[in-house]
């Protein structure tokens, strides 16, 4: 068996599980998760309409680049929503099965094995996915701690310059997992700069993108390449999904965009790898991105949590709205694996210890003390756990 298996932590939602197990939940309430980053909003019935139309698909063997009515819906897409130049929908959009497997994939497919001590560095907190893929590629990740103090903004004085001249890729996520900051147009200036000293790829995580708040509309890196000129998106590809956006995690649906070079030779290692979206998929995806009504609906309901939770809570915890995405990043009272474990016994609310999100870097853990609340569920659940979350503060912990 591949060795770098047993590098591989336990997935966070394993350790929750551990941490539940040693109590039981209060039966006088029932249960209602804020754990999960899973949509829980209706899949609309267009996007199922289209899925059922395009079942016929199914006698073909799909191609792993996609059809050209997709890679044109989703280039569209992306022209319109970032006011930017088409891309070029042959050789600079490919569509994926969700950007999980895709962000997966990308590191095996980036890392130069014949280089020595290959280095992927990621925030930290992280997307789980961005240690396991650089573990499984033969590479050694590297964190930068997103710190409150730094308005989560990466610093990346953190690592040392020996670090950096062997770093191949990084990966980025903005609007950020799980704190919500959305990168500034000088917070990309100095990555791309970096990318260009270093020579590194940037893979932009940019699958929570369209939940945000009225006249927030993040920034997505095709648009701060092209401010600095950067028209052919020089080492960089943007990763984004149907999931979030459009309340369809099981269909597993999104696209890679940006550098042709780079595209082309994931391509090539897609085509080995067997990732060819499914033809029904394809029919409902393009669906999706050719409509905005739904997402406008999604964005607004989003809003609606949003704005009920932070005034239940503001008054016991220190909770203020993300830039952008769909969690909360609450700093806790008492330990975080603490304050899960006594919610969930007492109150029957899952969620889940930032620290199991983060690593130990320069001494630190920097998801210590905090709790990640998805705010995913229907709005009187949401704010049903609000208020059980706002009882147990004021309990005393």
């Amino acid at each position: 068996m591949n060795p770098d298996l047993q590098r591989l932590q336990p997935y966070p939602f394993q350790k929750l599980a551990a941490l539940f197990g040693e109590v039981k939940p209060n039966p006088d309430y029932r249960p209602i998760s804020l754990s999960i980053g899973e949509p829980k909003h209706a899949t609309p019935q267009f996007i199922k309409d289209a899925l059922t139309a395009g079942l016929d698909g199914l006698a073909n063997y799909p191609t792993t680049a996609g059809s050209d009515a997709l890679r044109g819906a989703i280039a569209a897409w992306l022209g319109t929503r970032y006011d930017i130049p088409a891309l070029d929908a042959k050789t600079q959009v490919l569509p994926v099965n969700g950007s999980r497997e895709a962000l997966f994939a990308f590191a095996q497919a980036v890392i130069d094995r014949s280089r020595p001590d290959p280095v992927v560095v990621a925030p930290n907190p992280f997307y789980q996915i961005y240690e396991g893929a650089a573990l499984l590629a033969g590479a050694t990740p590297h964190f930068l701690n997103t710190l409150p103090e730094d308005g989560f903004a990466m610093d990346y004085a953190q690592l040392p310059e020996e670090v950096w001249q062997r770093t191949q890729l990084i990966y980025v996520c903005s609007p950020g997992n799980p704190n919500g900051h959305v990168m500034s147009q000088q917070e990309w200036n100095t990555l791309f700069e970096m990318s260009d000293r270093y020579g590194f790829v940037i893979a932009s995580d940019e699958c929570y993108s369209e939940i945000y708040f009225e006249g927030r509309k993040p920034l997505s890196a095709l648009q701060a390449a092209r401010q600095l000129g950067r028209n052919d998106y020089k080492n960089l590809v943007v990763f984004s999904s149907l999931s979030k956006r459009s309340n369809v995690p099981g269909m597993r649906s999104g696209f890679v965009a940006g550098d042709a070079s780079i595209i082309g030779k994931f391509t090539l290692y897609r085509t080995y790898h067997g990732c060819a979206m499914n033809p029904a998929i394809q029919a409902a995806s393009i669906a999706a991105w050719n409509d905005e009504n739904h997402v406008a609906e999604n964005r607004r309901l989003y809003t609606e949590k949003f704005e009920q939770v932070v005034e239940i809570l503001k008054p016991m915890l220190p909770v203020t709205l993300p830039d952008a995405g769909f969690y909360l990043w609450v700093r806790t009272p008492i330990s975080d694996t603490a304050f899960a474990q006594a919610l969930y016994r007492d109150y029957n609310v899952t969620v889940l210890p930032g620290s199991y999100l983060a690593r130990e870097a320069r001494g630190v853990n920097p998801g210590e003390n905090f709790v990640r609340l998805a705010l995913v569920a229907n709005t009187a659940e949401t704010v049903e756990a609000a208020q059980r979350i706002k009882q147990l503060v004021a309990g005393g912990l």
